[in-house]
């Protein structure tokens, strides 16, 4: 039997971790471990048309499957187009290997062709970046990697010179037994006896949920019920909070909707539920604050904290609640549920007016179409920008419902890569990428890779020809747009000519007909949606701190229209209010 060299080691390593993938672009120092995953049936290639699409494809791998993916890019400014994917894998802590490929060995600190020094470039976005400069350090350093990426949530880099992967491998290297899933975090009872007593003596509490509350559902609303507490989200724990939710009062922050707002300062304690929820001039400085996070780096980083619990939510959450007495006065949660109806009301009033007539269409109208003809466990991938707002105020979750986008990082272009990852790791399962005419054409080129691997993803575009969320923010500060208008072409037609489906919607009793083909259709799909940038209005809640920079675009000027089924919602948990 032929002795294995690093490269075969290095990529039975990465099978034994689970991963099943490797998302990249070829080139010469990458050569050996490509040929590795040739010859060895646990892994894939996948071959992208841009470095950045395979860090982002695998990051979206990660969060639908909480399973470790990986990616590779070839040395010098191949692995350096890694970078934004990772940065937004790292922030979204979803657990990514990545390999970047480096010069022969020899010439590494000499201005060698294409040199650049990986393991420090990559150190900001990972909890774990070096260099294997000799086949000894491989099987451990590999390990140490994959431990780190899977066990702490977020990205691990590997640096690999080419010649050292075509070298020998170490003979009767340790099979070391490796990390691939998480533990949960249970709180010391000092914690757990000190939240009960905050919430005792509280009369009226608020939950504000993230993402961390992910396999908490039942959890969050047990105790709800039991202290009698109005529910907000963060936009990040949408998707795992706000379906099934009777105490729903909305999301807060630049995208927000609803009583969440008003929940959160008007409460005595706010407890902050698996949230690093960023824009603190959302947050309240005059009510006690609890926060519950398996990061302990999070905790108090956003807003003053009375009491930091350093746990998993749904373990705390399990130790918590038997210790807590019920509270019977639901005044407070009653008077949140009336003022988030109400607000519902008031900004569906604009989306329901001649809607189905207007042309350009309303986006709004577009994002509302979709929700209702998605499939129940869809996944969608969103592009930053408006099209968060459709997906913050549209997309129905229902906890099947996957909505993946860069939430923490704000980087464009990212759908259509995630939804290639996405769409991998299923292809039965219904994939939508939510993308904006400026993030689609920045990497419109992985587009191909949908019809190369006949991956079935359907991509909705909403296209009004502009950087829309950049005018917003120029028009809020005083100046003319510029430099942000896109002559952009018939990108059905473009979609055609690659080999996929396409269809161009003008009109707006063309819209239904056109997604159901389109999601009918085996393969890839495009549906261009010409849709109108000039639909404006202004939200409920402002103030002077909170319009800077983004947030005054953001939260100034958000798109004219409803929030889609939510409305029908909070109807219903009006409907469950006791009768005086």
């Amino acid at each position: 039997m032929a002795k294995q060299n690093v490269a075969e080691q290095f990529v039975d390593i990465l099978a034994r971790a689970g991963v099943r993938r490797l998302y990249g672009v070829v080139g010469d120092s990458l050569n050996p471990v490509v040929d590795a995953v040739r010859r060895n049936s646990a892994v894939d290639w996948v071959q992208v048309r841009h470095e950045e699409t395979a860090a982002f494809a695998a990051g979206a791998e990660a969060q639908i499957t909480g399973r470790l993916a990986a990616c590779a890019g070839s040395c010098g400014p191949g692995n350096l187009h890694l970078v934004n994917g990772l940065y937004d894998a790292h922030r979204s802590m979803a657990p990514v290997l990545a390999l970047a490929s480096h010069i022969p060995s020899a010439e590494i600190g000499l201005g060698y062709f294409q040199e650049t020094h990986p393991d420090q470039l990559f150190r900001e976005c990972s909890h774990y970046s070096e260099l294997i400069s000799s086949p000894k350090q491989m099987p451990r350093l590999l390990h140490t990697a994959i431990q780190n990426a899977v066990g702490r949530g977020g990205v691990s880099v590997v640096a690999l010179p080419g010649d050292v992967a075509s070298e020998p491998a170490p003979e009767k290297a340790a099979a070391t037994a490796l990390v691939t899933s998480r533990p949960t975090v249970r709180p010391g009872d000092a914690e757990i006896d000190a939240l009960v007593r905050m919430i005792d003596e509280a009369g009226r509490v608020t939950l504000f949920c993230g993402s961390g509350t992910a396999g908490a559902h039942a959890e969050v609303m047990e105790l709800a019920g039991k202290i009698k507490s109005p529910v907000g989200h963060a936009l990040r724990g949408k998707e795992f909070i706000q379906y099934d939710n009777e105490f729903d009062v909305g999301m807060s922050g630049l995208l927000g909707y609803g009583a969440a707002y008003e929940a959160t300062h008007e409460c005595e304690l706010l407890i902050l539920l698996g949230t690093d929820f960023p824009y603190n001039a959302f947050l309240p400085d005059d009510v006690r604050i609890a926060q519950v996070d398996v990061r302990p780096e999070h905790l108090g980083r956003r807003s003053r904290l009375d009491l930091a619990v350093w746990g998993d939510v749904r373990e705390t959450l399990r130790c918590l609640i038997p210790r807590l007495r019920p509270k019977d006065d639901r005044r407070f949660l009653d008077r949140m549920l009336r003022k988030h109806a109400d607000a519902l009301e008031g900004v569906v009033k604009a989306y329901t007016r001649k809607v189905e007539k207007h042309v350009p269409l309303h986006p709004e109208y577009v994002a509302s179409v979709l929700d209702e003809l998605a499939d129940d466990d869809a996944v969608f991938t969103v592009d930053t920008g408006m099209c968060n707002v459709w997906a913050a105020r549209y997309l129905t979750p229902n906890g099947r419902r996957r909505v993946i986008g860069s939430f923490s990082h704000g980087s464009m272009a990212n759908a259509l890569p995630m939804a290639i990852g996405a769409q991998f790791t299923d292809r039965r399962r219904q994939v939508v990428s939510m993308s904006g005419d400026g993030g689609f054409t920045m990497l419109m080129g992985d587009f191909l890779t949908l019809v190369q691997y006949d991956l079935p993803v359907k991509v909705v575009l909403f296209n009004n020809s502009s950087l829309s969320m950049v005018e917003l923010e120029m028009l809020v500060a005083g100046l003319p747009s510029y430099g942000t208008t896109n002559k952009n072409p018939d990108f059905a037609e473009v979609a055609r000519a690659c080999g996929a489906h396409g269809v161009r919607v003008e009109k707006p009793k063309q819209l239904a007909g056109a997604l159901r083909d389109a999601f009918r259709h085996k393969g890839p799909a495009l549906v261009d949606v010409v849709t109108d940038p000039n639909a404006l209005s202004i939200p409920p809640r402002i103030s002077a701190e909170m319009v800077t920079g983004f947030a005054l675009s953001a939260s100034k000027i958000v798109l004219d229209g409803g929030v889609g089924r939510m409305l029908q919602m909070a109807r219903s948990n009006l409907r469950n209010l006791p009768r005086p």
